[in-house]
Parts: C-alpha cells; structure tokens; sequence
C-alpha cells in the first residue's frame, strides 16, 4: 500500500473517531444523571408531620401535629416533621435542603419556616431553617438545640421526647423575635375557596348524577343550579353564564377515574396543610447521636 493511500485512509477515518467519543460520553453522562435521579430518595407530601418509620403513634403524630398548627395559627411560622430511615445516597444536609425547598415551608417573602429532619437508621438529624427565621434560629442556636434538647433523649431511645422537646424548643425561640402577623383571610380568599369547593361539588356531584339520570338530564341540572347559585352570589351574568356552561360540559363528559397514584408508608398528620412558598439556603445545623 502506498503512502498516499495510507494518509487518504486517515483523512477519511480519523475525524470519525473524536465524534463517536464525544457521543460516547454524552450518552455515558446522560446515563449517569438518570443514574442519580433514580437513586435519590422520594419527596413524601407536604405534612406537618411524617413518620415514614413507624416509630411514632397515632396518638404521638396528633399531638405534635395540633402543636405545630397552633403555633402556626398564633405566630404565622410553619414548623414540619420529617422521619425517614435514611438519607442514602445523599447527606443529610443535601436531603434536607431538598425537602425543605419542595415543601416551600413558611410564608412567601417571610420566608419564616422550618424543618426537623431525623434519620434513624443514619443516626443522624437536622434543623434547616429558612431565611427569615435565621436571625431567631441561628445556625449555633439550632445547633444547641440538637446537642443539649435531642441528642440526649435519642440516646435514651426516647424519639418521641427527643422530637417533641425539640419542637417545643424551636418555638420558644422563634417566638421570642417579632415576624409579621399572620395573614388575614380576605373575602376573596373566601371567594376563591368556595369557588374552589363549588368547582369539587360540580366534579363529584355531577358525575353521581350523570351515572344516576342519564348524561342529558344530569348536565341540564346541573348547570341550572351552577348559573343559579353564582347569579344570587354575584349577580354578574358575565360570569354564572360560562361557569353554567363549564359546569354542564363537565357533568355531560363521562370523566374516567384513573389507576396511578403515589405509594406511601408510615404515619403523617395535618392533613390540608401546605408550604406558603418560603424560601431557604441552607441554614441551620445537623447532629448525630
């Protein structure tokens, strides 16, 4: 073979061979990322309280759940318990920042929530607080809590009178620094939350009668009840005339209730309890016992 036909031979092959590597290594990336997607441990929903462990009763998980509404009531701040049994693959602080941004707990703006995370198997808790709790909750004073109210009991086994006397101390804290006070429930607030239980009663009520009477009588009812209700409450034509016609549409569709869902384990307790869209950027502690 000659030499010109060798160095044709490069020409044309080696260019090929950076593309595939670099194809190569995008796929073994992409790979990766999903590998590590896969791998980290599931978000439970928003709760005032979750024990995916067990290690708590029912009676146990009601009593820390009324304390944290009735602080939240008082104070404005959102407090939440969460149990797990680990954290692997992430650390506890990465798990928690997580948790505590999906959650969203404390008022947007306040930003004034936080959250009690305990890892039992890992042996291992933290308190993330968020920003506008950080001057009442500083990273050393949380840090005191977990060392000297926490840690102590979980040696004991005591997890209820570890969590419980923590919760009790993080409130007292919060407490003692003036937040804003808890948002007042406006009339459209009320508006929008009977709208809301209209718009459920419409979805529920109206398949039940559609099953019941046949699609056409069903659709009819309901949405002369829909244009009533909304004109004695408004008394805007603008809009009981389209709500009715939504309203008929919806009962008219024959709606199909679907298989999936989300699986879960444990105890939880506050049930209708939300994040207000608090913010955090991980403040606080963590400990281990």
């Amino acid at each position: 073979m000659s030499a010109r036909s060798v160095r044709r031979r490069r020409l044309i092959l080696v260019p090929d061979v950076p593309r595939l590597s670099a194809r190569a290594r995008w796929v073994l990336l992409l790979c990766l990322l999903a590998l590590n997607a896969w791998a980290q441990l599931g978000i439970p929903p928003v709760a005032r309280v979750t024990d995916q462990t067990h290690t708590l009763s029912s009676a146990q998980i009601s009593e820390l759940s009324a304390q944290l509404a009735a602080f939240e009531q008082a104070k404005g701040s959102q407090i939440a318990l969460l149990m797990v049994a680990t954290t692997a693959p992430e650390t506890i602080e990465q798990y928690s920042l997580r948790v505590a941004e999906n959650w969203q707990l404390g008022r947007k703006g306040v930003d004034d929530g936080a959250l009690l995370l305990v890892a039992l198997d890992d042996r291992a808790l933290r308190v993330e607080v968020g920003y506008g709790l950080e001057g009442a909750l500083p990273d050393a004073t949380a840090k005191r809590i977990i060392e000297e109210i926490i840690v102590p009991r979980f040696k004991n086994d005591d997890v209820f009178g570890g969590v419980k006397a923590g919760i009790e101390q993080m409130i007292r804290v919060i407490d003692g620094e003036p937040l804003p006070e808890p948002q007042t429930h406006t009339d459209e607030d009320a508006f929008e939350a009977g709208f809301a239980a209209l718009l459920i009663g419409v979805l529920v009520g109206g398949q039940w009668l559609r099953a019941r009477l046949g699609a056409w009588p069903a659709a009819s009812l309901v949405g002369t009840a829909v244009f009533i209700t909304l004109w004695l409450l408004t008394h805007t034509l603008i809009f009981a005339i389209p709500a009715a016609a939504l309203a008929f549409l919806l009962t008219w569709i024959k709606l199909e209730g679907g298989g999936g869902g989300f699986g879960s384990s444990g105890g939880s307790g506050g049930g209708g309890f939300s994040g207000g869209g608090g913010s955090f950027g991980g403040g606080g502690a963590s400990g281990r016992w």
